[in-house]
This record gives structure tokens, sequence and C-alpha cells, in this order.
């Protein structure tokens, strides 16, 4: 297994399955991204989410009525290691362009893409795939280091 290869300055966005492994502490994920974490929470990465990921990673506890669970996804999100950037007409505008040019992308997924263009983030890191496909964005894939 692999280590993650953090930039030593700038910004990173996340989408919304790094937010569920951090919380969850889900292997062997997790274990990857606590130097990721570590370097957001000394102030030397600028870690971005969209609000898109708040709504993505309540989903499934707020079904299961997991109160607990609710409250750690909330608290993430409400840190002053993660900005949570506010879903806008010039993002949506972006992601409908990224839709048009890369068929496979999904909504939600070209949303994150948009994000994190138009904050300028010097990569994306994701556990999905199909950020490869978007044209000039440099995603780091957690799928590479876990194998």
């Amino acid at each position: 297994m692999g280590r993650l290869t953090l930039p030593i300055c700038g910004s990173a966005y996340i989408d919304t399955n790094i937010i569920i492994f951090s919380v969850e502490e889900i292997e062997p994920y997790h274990g990857l991204l606590r130097p990721f974490l570590a370097a957001a929470q000394a102030g030397q990465l600028h870690v971005i989410t969209s609000e898109l990921s708040a709504l993505e990673v309540l989903v499934r506890p707020l079904r299961e009525q997991n109160q607990r669970l609710v409250a750690l996804f909330e608290a993430a999100l409400d840190t002053a290691e993660l900005e949570t950037v506010p879903i806008t007409l010039p993002i949506l505008r972006e992601a409908a362009r990224l839709r048009a040019d890369v068929a496979s992308l999904r909504t939600p997924d070209a949303i994150h893409a948009a994000t994190a263009r138009l904050t300028g983030c010097d990569v994306l890191v994701s556990h999905d795939v199909r950020f490869r496909a978007v044209p000039g964005l440099n995603h780091l894939y957690l799928g590479d280091i876990t194998g």
C-alpha cells in the first residue's frame, strides 16, 4: 500500500468520499488520509469542498436515523480545516460545460470538479476514477494507492 503525496503548499479539493472515509474511519483510506488531515490541521494545506458534500454525507445517516453519525458529519463540515464553498451560478455553469464535454460525468461529480477548478485547487483528492476524464484537473485517485 502506498502513501498520499501531498502538495507542499496550496490547496486540495476533497469530494464526499474523502469526508466519509475520514469521519467513519474506513480503512485503508483513513490511515492513508491521516497525513493529509494533519497537514490541514497544521495549516499547511488549504482543504476545500462543496456544500454539495453536506447533502451527500448526510443522506445515509439521516435515512438510518443515526444521530451520532449525523453529528459527526456536521462537525467535520464545520471545522476551520475545511472550507465549504457555496454552489453558485458560475459553478453550475462550469459544471454544465464539464458535463457537456465529459459524457460519463454525473451532475454531482461535475459540481465537485467545477468547484475545484473555479477555486483554483492544486489537486482534487477522491476515490472516484471518473474525475480522470476531466481535462485540466489534477486528480489524486486513492485507488492508485490502495490497489
